[in-house]
């Protein structure tokens, strides 16, 4: 059965961004996948070798009807059975927010990984801010957009939080990325001002060497 080749105008701005640091012919795992957009993507721009794992039905079925290679499964738990340095990128895309343990996440990744992109909505926007401090709201926008009493999302965090995780852990920020409103990359002018105007983080890591 022929599938139809992915587009760049088939999926997100966001998901294009990650692409353009996905080296061509790699081996690639999208943990959380959804319906298989970006991995399909991937596949046909770049020939990657690609797997993804993905805790909805919905989502599993969408990827396979793609003709990619997707499992259905908590990825807290499933990623733990991937050997170490398995795949060239291991992708987490605006899923970090929904995990139990995110810090315990970010090492599995990087364990699996000889590198990870990681997105994730940024709580310090000058809008959820907003909605916080003047209406005193939870905030709904394109990156949050579930109200308070349904989301999945159970550790929100800013992109100053993120980097002093990473900090904190001793992982390595190779690229840094602030993501504005429409999905495209802004100037990471500094840490104060992507916390305060990017709508999402994007962040490629490694483990640092140790000498």
């Amino acid at each position: 059965m022929n599938k139809k080749k992915s587009r760049a105008s088939d999926i997100r701005v966001d998901l294009l961004e990650i692409a353009r640091y996905i080296e061509p012919l790699s081996t690639v795992l999208d943990v959380g996948c959804g319906d298989g957009s970006l991995l399909r993507y991937l596949v046909d721009e770049k020939q990657v070798d690609g797997r993804g794992i993905e805790l909805s039905s919905e989502g599993v079925n969408k990827s396979i009807a793609k003709g990619l290679s997707v499992i259905q499964g908590n990825a807290e738990k499933d990623i733990t059975y991937y050997p170490d340095q398995s795949f060239d990128y291991v992708i987490l895309s605006q899923t970090l927010q929904a995990m139990k343990h995110p810090d315990q996440m970010l090492e599995q990744l990087l364990r699996v990984g000889k590198r990870a992109i990681v997105s994730f909505p940024n709580f310090g926007h000058w809008r959820v801010r907003y909605e916080l401090g003047i209406r005193g709201t939870m905030p709904v926008n394109k990156t949050l957009d579930y109200p308070w009493y349904s989301t999945p999302n159970i550790h929100f965090c800013t992109i100053r939080d993120f980097v002093d995780l990473c900090q904190k852990m001793d992982v390595h920020i190779e690229k840094n990325m602030a993501i504005n409103a429409k999905g495209y990359q802004m100037p990471f002018a500094n840490l104060i001002f992507a916390n305060l105007m990017a709508t999402q983080g994007m962040y490629v890591l490694t483990k640092k060497i140790k000498i």
